[in-house]
């Protein structure tokens, strides 16, 4: 229902006859106005709200559900997320089982309305781990990924394929500001090919290069650009257990491994002293589920993601 800051004032005035002044809106009326006719969609995690809000711009509005810093993999749903969804027009998805708490979110929400974007739509997946062999464990592995490896907004070349798809699903949800998501999607795309143009140039000096992360999140920006991931074990909250170093210690000796690679914020004395052993620097990739919401982000994380890369593998 639209909402109206017409007012209607008479006063004496100098003249003999009564003027009718009219009112514009206020600030926070026009506000609340726009923003109640604005489509509304909410994503999953970061990543998606990275390319979401590079879409949508302040054409749509544009709310995250699982906080940043959030592990997404075992994530639980909350209240807030059902009511969200419940009012929601759309919904972006990473998709490939990365958010097993949407299944039954979803269907608590009853929103019959809701429009469902996969930005994974259409894109071929790896395995979990794109090394020679898996190193760890099965029982190592925490996290599902019988649809393959969900982590594709690592790769830039995919990420543009993920900003493509929510692209065309808020056009089919929003129509009506069809020229405005392309114009959007169309530049975001364009840095994506920039930054997939640096990552060769830079990367294409340290063919083959190994190295060892405690995430299976980068097969794919390692396959694209000639580099072999070998995921040993996921970080233990705690701390790394004697088991677990020995079979860091076994693959580095095995693969001659150059890297060894943690994630952010992760603080581990005993990774920190497994490197000085193998006289390895730990280093830090980022897989972007944690960080800032500007959509720019994603491109200043990947460069650090990149010179990393560049540095670990000389």
């Amino acid at each position: 229902m639209a909402l109206w800051g017409l007012t209607l004032a008479s006063g004496c005035q100098e003249s003999n006859s009564p003027q009718q002044t009219i009112t514009s809106p206020s600030p926070s009326v026009t506000a609340e106005t726009s923003k109640i006719n604005k489509t509304k969609v909410v994503v999953t995690f970061l990543p998606m709200y990275l390319f979401t809000k590079a879409v949508a711009g302040n054409s749509a509005e544009v709310d995250l559900l699982v906080p940043p810093g959030t592990d997404i993999h075992d994530y639980q749903a909350k209240p807030d997320n059902v009511k969200a969804i419940a009012t929601a027009n759309v919904l972006v998805k990473n998709g490939l089982g990365l958010e097993e708490f949407l299944t039954d979110t979803i269907k608590n929400a009853e929103n019959s309305q809701l429009k469902l974007i996969d930005a994974s739509k259409g894109i071929k997946t790896l395995k979990e781990i794109s090394a020679v062999e898996e190193v760890a464990d099965e029982k190592d592995h925490d996290h599902d990924h019988s649809q393959g490896n969900p982590h594709v907004w690592l790769d830039p070349l995919l990420a543009k394929q993920q900003v493509t798809n929510i692209r065309d699903g808020l056009i089919a949800a929003d129509p009506s500001n069809k020229a405005t998501y392309e114009a959007n999607a169309s530049a975001y795309i364009q840095e994506l090919d920039k930054l997939h143009q640096e990552f060769q140039q830079t990367l294409q000096t340290t063919p083959q290069c190994k190295f060892i992360t405690f995430h299976d999140a980068f097969p794919y920006l390692a396959t694209r650009y000639n580099l072999s991931q070998i995921a040993v074990v996921e970080i233990p909250e705690d701390q790394l257990s004697p088991a677990d170093v020995q079979k860091a210690v076994n693959a580095v000796k095995k693969y001659k491994v150059k890297a060894l690679f943690s994630e952010p914020g992760i603080d581990n004395k005993l990774l920190k002293s497994l490197a000085q052993d193998l006289q390895l620097n730990v280093q830090t990739l980022d897989s972007l589920e944690t960080g800032d919401t500007n959509p720019q982000y994603y491109f200043k994380a990947m460069r650090a993601n990149l010179q990393t890369l560049a540095t670990g593998c000389k």
